[in-house]
């Protein structure tokens, strides 16, 4: 059994959190399959209307677990498919029909800041800090995060995360938009849930459509972005659960 990584089920929210606390949450193998399974699980429940991120202890993730990682004995192909095993769950958040929110604190490096820039809404405690270590190693980063933080953030300040590789705090991920939202470290999981109920109050439907026009927008041209709209909007005029919110309205 993976206990890496542990799901439970509460209502309309998927909560999944990250569960190395000896090692921050640092990511290995076992992490990055359970958290793919887990949310594929949350994906396959059709209760299940948001799904929050989090991390155990005193870290959201520390980024790659350097001690399990040994390039003096791992071969080219066990390094692709670890690294294709990472870029996979953001396709899962990316492509995810659910809102996926993180909850952020204390540390949050490398991989695991991508995969928050790949959630929907990222909420971050005050004291967490954060940091894209890879370059400064002699790495890349992954993610898609080349492509989301410039059209996010412009290419200047893209550049200065990315090939600096500075330590920052809460207040700069918010003034850059990384953070969506500054909330008390001991508030960060009620604010996390009450977000996720609210979402969960939207037509299912409509939220999985504007998300998914949303993330493919970034790299679609304007005729791609408005048939996907156009799509999109049909179905909406054509749901009796959107039909009945507007009349309500």
């Amino acid at each position: 059994m993976n206990h890496a990584v542990i799901s439970t089920i509460e209502g309309p929210i998927a909560w999944v959190k990250l569960n190395r606390p000896e090692r921050l949450n640092a990511m290995n193998r076992q992490l990055v399959d359970g958290l793919s399974e887990a949310l594929a699980a949350a994906e396959a429940d059709e209760g299940v209307r948001a799904i929050i991120l989090h991390g155990e202890g005193r870290a959201f993730c520390s980024g790659d677990d350097l001690k399990d990682l040994d390039a003096q004995t791992a071969s080219e192909a066990e390094t692709q498919d670890w690294v294709e095993a990472i870029q996979a769950v953001t396709l899962q958040i990316m492509q995810s029909r659910k809102i996926v929110i993180a909850a952020v604190h204390g540390w949050c490096v490398g991989g695991a800041l991508e995969w928050v820039i790949n959630c929907d809404f990222r909420l971050f405690a005050e004291k967490t800090r954060w940091f894209f270590p890879e370059v400064t190693y002699g790495l890349f980063v992954t993610g898609g995060v080349t492509a989301l933080l410039t059209k996010q953030v412009g290419p200047q300040v893209t550049k200065e995360l990315l090939i600096l590789g500075e330590r920052h705090d809460a207040q700069k991920a918010l003034e850059v938009g990384i953070a969506w939202k500054i909330v008390a470290d001991d508030g960060l999981l009620d604010e996390a849930r009450q977000l996720a109920l609210t979402i969960a109050t939207r037509p299912s439907a409509a939220v999985a459509d504007v998300k998914r026009a949303i993330n493919d927008g970034f790299h679609s041209s304007l005729e791609d972005a408005m048939a996907q709209e156009t799509a999109a909007t049909v179905r909406g005029f054509l749901s009796p659960e959107a039909q009945a919110k507007a009349k309500e309205f």
